[in-house]
């Protein structure tokens, strides 16, 4: 039986992971959850996985939760932790083996880097983790020698493709996009998208950042930095292409030219199921994809002018230190502006350059000093919107 801790058992990741854990409950338990403010959610799940720690956002949460779960007449309540404290509970729990990060943002960040310490395997759904503090997480695998299981598709797909090879055999590797909803539309009509049009991902189904993230095409963005720390590569060994029918996740090549790719239907809990039962592969009949009915794959470049997004991922990770930290506050700030229709979406990618053009990179040598890099990126983001409002209202 493996124990699992997760973080963010609320959202899309965190139901998800749940499926496969009741798929496979003979292999799999969960002996601590974390969540929000999703009360109801997570009373639910503790009335069917029974777990010893849950941690919620505040302490009003922690006690509406405890009367959920007496109205629900639950026999035996979980320990309750909340706030940041209760974060780091969750993913120290001494019976956690795996932990799966699945919040949204850096609030999951310190937990994750806690679990690496304590010396857990991290399965890495959160890519704010590696895209803020890649060197110090990857710098605390290392010394406890714990092991990072990448959750997306994407990153996951290499993974199980360099299991056919040694790591000095590759040249590159190859990160496919579906191109979200906005990869046919002409530059000029980005302009008068909507969040509604932006959140209709074509194949996936995800949290409202990531989805905007993806048509943006910021989603490949923090894909190449996450892949650069996962992987021990150097930026140029990581593409990208635009790949509408997700259907090939990621590929490698190796330096005789072959190039292996790993290929099933747009479902998150595969990779789940992977990371969740590694090095095993297990039986399931969820996950079966049909030849004979794709007819088609198609690949082509990103277009980094319609969507400057990538670039700038790109031009943070060379500048490095704290840059990329940089980059996903600003791009935080941006999205949640555009999903409340502060921002249009062509300003998106404005924002987030203004932000980084007013930083200087730094070391940063502690996940304090990246929460407060984080802080100060956010402060100066808003500062941006702002701006962009008012000169929009002058018009």
């Amino acid at each position: 039986m493996r124990p699992l801790a997760i973080l963010g058992s609320t959202g899309s990741v965190g139901r998800q992971c749940l499926d496969v854990v009741e798929q496979f409950r003979e292999r799999l338990s969960v002996v601590a959850l974390a969540a929000g403010n999703n009360i109801e959610g997570l009373a639910g799940q503790v009335a069917r996985f029974h777990p010893e720690l849950v941690s919620v956002g505040s302490s009003d949460k922690a006690a509406a939760l405890r009367e959920r779960l007496r109205a629900l007449g639950v026999s035996r309540e979980p320990e309750v932790h909340w706030g940041r404290e209760g974060l780091s509970a969750v993913a120290t729990h001494p019976k956690a083996v795996v932990v799966v990060s699945a919040t949204v943002g850096v609030v999951g960040l310190e937990a994750s880097f806690k679990a690496l310490v304590a010396g857990k395997t991290l399965a890495l759904a959160n890519k704010e983790v590696l895209v803020a503090a890649g060197e110090l997480v990857t710098q605390a695998a290392a010394i406890a020698d714990a092991e990072i299981l990448p959750v997306d598709s994407e990153h996951n797909a290499v993974h199980q493709c360099l299991r056919a090879g040694r790591r000095k055999e590759l040249r590159r590797l190859i990160l496919t996009g579906s191109g979200g909803p906005f990869l046919r539309w002409p530059r000029a009509k980005l302009e008068r998208a909507t969040p509604r049009q932006a959140l209709q991902h074509p194949n996936w189904r995800m949290g409202n950042r990531i989805t905007v993230d993806s048509a943006t095409l910021m989603n490949k963005g923090f894909e190449v930095i996450e892949a650069r720390w996962l992987f021990g590569l150097r930026p140029e060994q990581i593409e990208v292409v635009i790949h509408p029918q997700s259907t090939v996740h990621s590929m490698v090549e190796f330096v005789d030219g072959s190039v292996l790719a790993q290929m099933a239907p747009p479902d998150m809990r595969l990779p789940l199921q992977y990371v969740l039962t590694y090095p095993d592969r297990l039986p399931s009949s969820n996950h079966r994809i049909s030849l004979t009915q794709l007819k088609r794959l198609d690949f082509q470049a990103p277009d980094e002018k319609k969507f400057p997004c990538l670039k700038l991922a790109r031009q943070a990770q060379a500048a490095g230190g704290s840059m990329p930290c940089v980059l996903n506050a600003a791009d935080e700030v941006a999205v949640s502006a555009f999903l409340q229709r502060k921002l249009r979406f062509t300003q998106i990618p404005e924002l987030i350059e203004r932000t980084l053009q007013s930083s200087t990179p730094v070391r940063l040598n502690s996940i304090d000093e990246v929460m407060s890099c984080d802080q100060q990126a956010r402060a100066y983001a808003a500062h941006v919107l702002a701006t962009l409002n008012r000169r929009r209202r002058s018009r």
